[in-house]
């Protein structure tokens, strides 16, 4: 029970009420009460005890049987499934009528058990009762723990509760229009305690009321218009009798029904007013966000259906001002109810000074923190778009989020775009009128239009083009598209720029009405689609292959020889149904089809083109069925040969005249060997000989040379292990050349060849290290032991590895701007540096060599090459923990290298800022290994971490004072993480290997000893001087939530004060409750275990959003009518 302690002093009242307020005594229709015996605080704080002290009249049956109708109380009734809700307000409108002060109180006795009090007001004091009594003994009673929250309970009994008491008032209202909601006292009591509830500290009273006084006003708004529609037909019926006479009993009925019903409607709206000025412009602005919310959702209901009082700049301004809250709820609940206004065209023109005033906030929450709350703010900027109350220069912000990152803020953005930009929906002619393929043309060239302005990134195109995918009907338009690629329509006049975007487009378009995506999801998972759907993308596919059977070859011929266009134009084949080329009689369009595509094969050389056209034959041979089949096979046969032949011949040139041709058929070579096994056996010595002198030939032809030859040995391999029966021949001639393969590998491992390889290009030396890596792993001799093939094992040995990672370490300390200078390389991607990282730790993690030869070299380097290296070596190290639960030796190996490497530079003694980066590496890499061993960690691993320090140690002092530094960078974050006892032993064992040592006659060389000597004695003071419960991490500070303060002094209620003094006692409860908490967590931070820790540092979090709550809250004065935002 959340409360704030400002109740008003007691004051003196009748000790019959005192009673009633403490307990819940009773009392019968006649003012008698119970024996002593009969007053037990149990037997008055039920609804029972009064029920028995009423006297029982004579009844028929049927009188008894209703009487057993309407048992349940009305806290019962609403607490229940909410049916009776109807006919129990209607008889107790009927008990109103003939005993209203019986049927007050037990509305009143509800009123409160909805808030969860059990208090009773007694029927001959009703009269005399102050509201502000029985709110003071209510909030006292919510001190004391005596309420419950039925409106947050997770109980299932209580599930419909919020709901049937909104119900239960709204029914009251509407049963009472017709008597009691007019007679000035049944609704303007139930007001008084409703507001005066709602301001008061127990959180759970202010939510009650808060919802009971919002409904109240909505079903005001619901009796408003009923008589609003009334008065009018009765106007009109005034008007007509006036035309026939002056004078007459029928006018003179007519104008007081005219009288009488104006008067219900002013009576209405002061009672309207009454509940907004008493609750609402305090609630708000609630310290609790779903009570804000609550009332700026009510909110935007009234003023949507009672405009004639609501649509003004007086209460528009709440939505204004909650634009702004902290709260993405509260926001949201605004942004939904602007929305909601903004859809009637009439509320327009009462909309305007609220639109110039806040449209600007309007346009920032399309970019708001909430996901939900910035979708809704996009809709919201649609509807001012719509209603041209924005200028186009205000949405340049809104354009850069079409390729932000959350989908559902771009997608939003793209309806945005497609409806003022293509569809152009807002303009004054209201978008394009005319025939379906007239419009498709006109929106395809404005959405060409906008590709223009992303040309130079084909990603950022294809963001865009998702993001509008959706909502426009032309991108499915494939006739339309086709016919634009192919210029048969006179009016459209594409230029290069925009052809390539329109053939990226119709791609990205057939990708999408398949179910691909062409934009990456965050999550990478496969989407799931339902059956429904596939039934769709199937259709689509179908529509897909209709249109582009018959003028896709025409399509492909045209474009054959562009680089740009020919990608995206032979990606289409692989999503569209073979299968109807023979049903409808189109092989003819099938066979020209594969012919351009072999014919752009060739033409082409660039990655892009080549692997589209690959993938695209594949499908083709693959997927097709019969003659047409064969027909695709042949061609991939046919295209084989003649790619050989080419080869072949660029091969058998003595001179480098035709190395552009050789370099163009390797890269095709390539391209297909990644697909399918090409034989080119005949060509494989021929490979290897050209590798041997790669001195004298370009080094990207050394390159494909070495992937080709990689390949190969790759489905030989796989041919081998997919057979049945294997030939002993066939083994042997890959073992024959898999060693070729090797030794050509293994030569650039040379001094001499490195020299040259990186005097030539980075890029051969990474290949190198990365073909290396995956033939190793290809044939480790874990995959063939035990097995027919086990002569096919390969493990290269210590040296070879040792070369092989110098190799590599060389490539990772390349700078990124030499990578960035290599960046316009096709291939750029498959040898960086995070390449070369990942080929060496998958020796490690897949076990082609021992750990012991490269697992502290890699470790070593976790923190010097940047994130993305930093993730590969922290997943080499998740790896060899499942494997190997002690990693000691490992670890410790890396942190020597990294020291030698420090080391090395200090003896250079060339760059003293090089030399300070990489102690500093040192350092970052001890903090980031110590890491692993925290909370729960420490226990367990306790004699990994000993070994580490002591072993650390000893190489400290192998070569002292020298190596000293080890201790300061290294070992001293491990000690850390040991217990107290455990490093008094080893700050005795590092002061005994200097007992007859001077360590003055080289300060500066003993220093990093003195450092750590000095933090080992601090760490043991630090423990020493805590109490003894708390040495080894147990606190011995009481857990759990700290008491609240009682003595806080309360004020009178309803007494004058102002109303900012009255939210300040609200938020100052609050505020004092997180002030306990915040000193209690600041005690307990420093030795609490990790695990209290964690649930301090959410818990401190949460008691700082809150006091930040609090203390804007107690700024807050009273509202003003200006547009000034108060601060929630």
């Amino acid at each position: 029970m959340e409360e704030a302690d400002n109740s008003a002093p007691l004051f003196k009242r009748p000790r019959d009420q005192t009673l009633a307020a403490e307990g819940g005594g009773g009392a019968d229709q006649h003012g008698r009460t119970s024996n002593a015996t009969d007053r037990s605080p149990e037997r008055q704080g039920s609804p029972d005890y009064f029920q028995e002290l009423r006297p029982q009249a004579k009844r028929s049956r049927t009188a008894e049987a209703s009487a057993r109708l309407v048992e349940p109380s009305l806290i019962d009734v609403i607490k229940g499934n909410g049916k009776l809700i109807t006919q129990t307000v209607k008889l107790w409108v009927e008990r109103y009528e003939t005993d209203s002060k019986s049927a007050m109180v037990e509305l009143l006795t509800m009123l409160f058990a909805a808030c969860g009090a059990k208090y009773y007001i007694k029927e001959e004091n009703l009269d005399e009762t102050d509201v502000d009594d029985v709110v003071v003994a209510l909030v006292s009673l919510a001190k004391q723990g005596e309420v419950e929250d039925y409106q947050s309970s997770k109980k299932r009994e209580f599930k419909n509760f919020k709901d049937n008491l909104l119900a239960f008032w709204d029914n009251l209202v509407i049963e009472s229009q017709n008597g009691p909601l007019f007679d000035q006292v049944l609704f303007d009591k139930c007001m008084d305690y409703i507001i005066a509830l709602s301001c008061t500290p127990p959180r759970v009273y202010r939510q009650v009321a808060s919802l009971m006084g919002l409904q109240l006003v909505t079903s005001f708004i619901a009796v408003a218009k009923a008589l609003g529609s009334q008065r009018e037909t009765t106007q009109r019926q005034l008007n007509a009798e006036k035309k026939k006479t002056t004078d007459g009993p029928r006018l003179e009925s007519l104008n007081k029904r005219l009288t009488s019903t104006h008067e219900k409607i002013t009576v209405m709206e002061e009672m309207m007013r009454k509940i907004f000025t008493g609750l609402f412009v305090h609630r708000y602005r609630d310290i609790d966000p779903s009570i804000r919310m609550s009332c700026i959702e009510s909110l935007g209901v009234w003023i949507s259906s009672y405009t004639s009082l609501f649509l003004q700049d007086l209460y528009l301004k709440y939505l204004g001002w909650t634009l702004n809250d902290k709260d993405a709820g509260v926001r949201k609940a605004s942004v939904i109810a602007l929305q909601n206004l903004y859809e009637l065209d009439d509320n327009v023109p009462s909309l305007g000074l609220f639109t110039e005033r806040f449209s600007n906030r309007m346009i920032e929450l399309a970019d708001d923190i909430d996901i939900s709350v910035a979708v809704c703010a996009i809709g919201l900027v649609k509807q001012l778009l719509r209603h041209q109350l924005l200028p186009d220069d205000d949405l340049g912000p809104l354009y850069d989020l079409l390729i932000d990152d959350p989908p559902d803020i771009r997608h939003a953005i793209g309806g945005l775009v497609y409806d003022h930009l293509i569809a152009q929906k807002f303009n004054s002619t209201g978008g394009s009128k005319g025939s379906d393929s007239r419009n498709s043309e006109v929106h395809l060239g404005r959405m060409l239009q906008i590709l223009r302005e992303f040309s130079a990134d084909p990603v950022l195109s294809m963001y865009v083009i998702d993001d509008v995918w959706e909502y426009m009907n032309a991108m499915k338009d494939w006739k339309c598209i086709i016919s634009m690629l192919l210029d048969e329509n006179p009016r459209v006049d594409l230029t290069d720029e925009d052809a390539t975007n329109l053939a990226r487009l119709l791609c990205a378009s057939i990708k999408k009405a398949v179910g691909e995506r062409i934009v990456p999801a965050s999550d990478n998972r496969k989407p799931y689609y339902n059956k429904a759907q596939k039934e769709i993308f199937e259709n689509n596919r179908k529509d897909i292959t209709v249109a582009m059977m018959k003028n896709y070859p025409q399509l492909l011929c045209k474009y054959v020889a562009d680089k740009a266009k020919i990608p995206f134009l032979s990606e289409v084949i692989v999503y569209i149904n073979l299968e109807l080329f023979s049903l409808k009689r189109q092989e003819q369009s099938f066979k020209s089809m594969l012919k351009m595509l072999k014919e752009a094969f060739f033409k082409h050389r660039e990655k892009d083109a080549l692997r589209s056209c690959v993938n695209a034959i594949k499908f083709c041979s693959v997927e097709s069925r019969g003659e047409l089949q064969d027909f695709a096979r042949n061609q991939v046969k046919e295209l084989e040969d003649d790619l050989i032949e080419k080869i072949k011949s660029s091969i058998k040139l003595e001179d480098s005249d035709d190395e552009y041709s050789l370099l163009v058929n390797l890269k095709r070579l390539y391209e297909l060997q990644l697909s399918r096994n090409v034989p080119i056996g005949s060509l494989y010595e021929d490979f290897s000989r050209v590798v041997q002198t790669f001195g004298d030939i370009d080094t990207e032809i050394v390159n494909f040379l070495l992937l080709n030859m990689y390949l190969h040995v790759t489905w030989s391999l796989h041919n081998i292990a997919s057979s049945e029966t294997v030939s002993a021949d066939s083994v042997s001639t890959l073992l024959s050349r898999r060693n070729v393969l090797f030794e050509r590998l293994e030569s650039f491992l040379n001094e001499s060849s490195i020299a040259q390889v990186r005097k030539h290009n980075n890029q051969l030396a990474r290949r190198v290290c990365t073909i290396l890596a995956e033939s190793w792993i290809l044939f480790r001799m874990r995959t063939f032991s035990s097995t027919n093939l086990e002569r096919l094992g390969y493990s290269p040995d210590a040296s070879v590895c040792q070369k092989f990672w110098k190799l590599c370490e060389t490539q990772l300390y390349i700078s990124d701007e030499t990578e960035e200078e290599d960046g316009n390389k096709e291939y750029i991607e498959e040898t960086n540096r995070d390449a070369v990282m990942i080929a060496a730790a998958k020796l490690v993690a897949l076990e082609a060599i021992p750990k012991e030869y490269l697992a502290s070299d890699i470790i070593s380097h976790y923190v010097m090459h940047g994130a993305s290296v930093a993730e590969n070596v922290k997943h080499l190290i998740k790896v060899l923990r499942k494997k190997d639960d002690d990693l000691s030796d490992i670890l410790l190996g890396a942190l020597e290298k990294a020291h030698l490497r420090y080391m090395a530079e200090v003896l250079r003694d060339d760059d003293q800022s090089l030399v300070r980066k990489l102690f500093q590496d040192c350092k970052d890499l001890s903090t980031r290994l110590s890491a692993m061993f925290t909370g729960g960690a420490r226990n367990k691993h306790r004699s990994e971490i000993l070994k580490i320090v002591r072993d650390g140690i000893d190489y400290a002092f192998s070569d002292a004072p020298k190596q000293l530094s080890f201790l300061e960078c290294s070992v001293l974050h491990f000690v850390s993480k040991l217990s107290h006892v455990d490093i008094l032993d080893i700050l005795k064992n590092v002061q005994r290997r200097t007992g007859n040592v001077n360590t003055d006659e080289n300060p500066s060389g003993w220093r990093p000893y003195n450092t750590f000597v000095d933090t080992l004695h601090e760490k043991c003071l630090k423990i020493e001087g805590l109490p003894a419960g708390e040495k080894e991490g147990v606190s011995a500070r009481r857990r759990g939530r700290p008491r609240k303060r009682r003595n806080i002094e309360g004020k009178r209620l309803f007494d004058g004060h102002g109303l900012s003094e009255e939210d300040d006692a609200i938020s100052s409860s609050d505020h004092d409750d997180a002030q306990d908490e915040d000193r209690q967590e600041d005690n307990e931070e420093d030795e609490a275990p990790l695990i209290h820790s964690i649930r301090a540092s959410s818990k401190l979090r949460s008691l700082r959003v809150s006091k930040d709550e609090n203390r804007s809250h107690s700024r807050m004065g009273e509202t003003g009518k200006s547009w000034d935002n108060p601060t929630v």
